[in-house]
């Protein structure tokens, strides 16, 4: 059983949604996936959900975004469940910045390591020479600036406390797990409702950073690790929630039965059965059929 949900476009709802509908039908039965049953949610107007008695969620996903253009929406292959874990990125996901890009502008240097940033979460080089060698450029700067940058940059997207704030009245453990930095992901934590924070830690001398990392570096793997020794603690049969946007958060994604791709990059929204296009996180609980009469403001 394959259940897909999508947010339809509140001007689409109608003869246009139908006619989306009936063209994503005929694609999936020609691809061996035929629909069984489509309607829209009772408790959420603008929720359109589709039974299909088989298929691969990330193969179905792709068919609806082809016929409803960039929706937001989530296919599982089980009926959708409140998870008990939420593990999610902070840069560009809960956070509408790139942090070591935001820091990098205190030094001059914003272009140069944007440029670094934007091809590691493509994919196109090596994650771990990337973070060196964009922490390598902030040598020298004053620790304060990280500060600075947090106070005049740093900002939830739309939705993300609400999200967190929602999830956790429901039971649901929240683990910020990063490929930044503690300098920054502790406050981002704090300031959206996380229960647990990991990342890398700048190594920081006389005030300065000093170019390197102080420990072991948090990367794609250090994200899935995390989300497994998680589901461990919670036992068989906890659902799980992860969100990200870059290719070092593949691994996550997938190990998660509702893996969200938020505005990602096209190799980590490629592989994600749950895909947000829109700005505000509160989609991800109208796709998990939370009604917004329950949402938490954060």
């Amino acid at each position: 059983m394959i259940i897909a949900r999508l947010i339809a476009d509140q001007a689409s709802i109608g003869s246009e949604l139908e006619t989306r509908l009936e063209r994503a039908s005929d694609a999936l039965a020609k691809a061996g996936t035929p629909v069984a049953l489509a309607g829209m949610l009772d408790f959420s107007g603008d929720v359109l959900q589709i039974s299909l008695a088989e298929g691969q969620p990330v193969a179905v996903a792709d068919i609806l975004t082809d016929h409803f253009g960039g929706c937001d929406l989530l296919v599982a292959d089980h009926e959708i469940e409140m998870p008990r874990l939420f593990v999610s990125d902070m840069d560009s996901t809960m956070i509408g910045q790139e942090c070591i890009d935001e820091l990098a502008d205190f030094a001059g240097l914003k272009e140069q390591v944007s440029a670094i940033t934007e091809r590691a979460m493509r994919g196109e080089i090596d994650f771990h020479s990337a973070l060196a060698e964009r922490v390598a450029l902030l040598e020298g700067l004053e620790e304060s600036a990280i500060e600075r940058c947090l106070a005049e940059r740093i900002a939830p997207v739309a939705g993300a406390r609400t999200l967190v704030a929602t999830l956790r009245s429901k039971g649901c453990r929240s683990v910020l797990v990063t490929g930044g930095f503690h300098h920054f992901a502790d406050s981002v934590a704090e300031m959206i409702g996380f229960e647990r924070v990991v990342g890398n830690r700048l190594a920081v001398a006389d005030g300065k950073l000093t170019g390197a990392l102080d420990g072991a570096i948090s990367d794609s793997a250090t994200k899935r690790r995390v989300l497994e020794e998680e589901l461990a603690l919670l036992g068989e049969g906890a659902r799980v929630l992860a969100s990200g946007d870059g290719a070092n958060d593949i691994p996550m994604l997938e190990a998660a039965d509702y893996g969200f791709a938020y505005r990602a990059k096209p190799k980590a929204r490629a592989a994600a059965n749950g895909r947000i296009e829109s700005e505000d996180l509160t989609a991800i609980l109208k796709l998990l059929g939370i009604p917004q009469s329950e949402w938490v403001e954060g």
